[in-house]
């Protein structure tokens, strides 16, 4: 098992292990946590262990062609979009930023460029009315869970398909500024942000109690009127209980 390195988390910044690491720990797998993957090192150490598959999922580095040439049956990737559409580090928000009905899973073999190798299988869903990142997100993992098996139980018969390039789009790392918003946007954009920057970097509105975190809301008429809402250092309060009506 190959994962990011423990890193700081929470209000006390404590160092804290990545999920896939608890878990596979729990397992009896052995797990790796290099800082970069491409460091001489951690790949002549990966050449040394020869696995016969690699699949990737969310690593968050771009993988090397070193790394990528060890498995005899090759590197597969779980992406949670319909590719091309949303190759990049989210793919799932940039999907509810722009509106998107659909989207999906999509496992393909991969190369060394971003979200760029030829299809193994896809799957599609709808995107629900309301659906945040978070839910949507968990959704998506069931899915790609389910997609993978399949998948790699039928590895060696699937005739791979490659991507229609021309038609890709990117869905860049999430900023702290995409969710400083004015209040003076569209509604429909505002729910949007608010949906699809959930749980990072969420979304803050001016209010006469200061800047606040919007989680929930929805759009009524030609305004966005906040459901659920966030103090600093606050428990989440529904919004008519902390700003009244303001």
């Amino acid at each position: 098992m190959i994962t990011q390195p423990d890193r700081p988390a929470g209000r006390g910044m404590k160092l804290t292990s990545p999920p896939v690491k608890v878990a596979a720990l729990e397992l009896g797998l052995p797990v790796e946590q290099p800082d970069r993957i491409r460091a001489p090192e951690v790949v002549e150490r990966l050449q040394q262990l020869a696995f016969d598959l690699l699949v990737v999922v969310a690593y968050g580095q771009i993988i090397p062609a070193a790394v990528l040439a060890i498995p005899r049956l090759g590197a597969v990737n779980v992406h949670a979009s319909l590719l091309p559409r949303w190759r990049g580090a989210a793919p799932v928000a940039h999907a509810i930023l722009a509106g998107d009905a659909e989207t999906g899973v999509t496992i393909m073999r991969m190369d060394e460029q971003l979200d760029h190798g030829p299809i193994l299988a896809t799957r599609s869903i709808h995107i629900e009315a309301g659906e945040d990142a978070t839910v949507l997100t968990d959704r998506l993992s069931q899915i790609g869970a389910e997609l993978l098996v399949e998948t790699l139980a039928r590895l060696a018969t699937i005739a791979p398909w490659e991507q229609d390039h021309s038609r890709a789009t990117i869905a860049p790392r999430l900023t702290r500024e995409m969710g400083e918003l004015t209040g003076d946007e569209d509604p429909v954009e505002i729910d949007r942000r608010v949906r699809a920057l959930q749980p990072w970097p969420g979304v803050t509105l001016p209010t006469s109690r200061g800047r606040v975190k919007v989680l929930k809301g929805h759009v009524e008429g030609a305004r966005y009127v906040p459901d659920l809402v966030q103090l600093p250092g606050k428990r989440p309060a529904p919004a008519k209980q902390v700003l009244g009506d303001a």
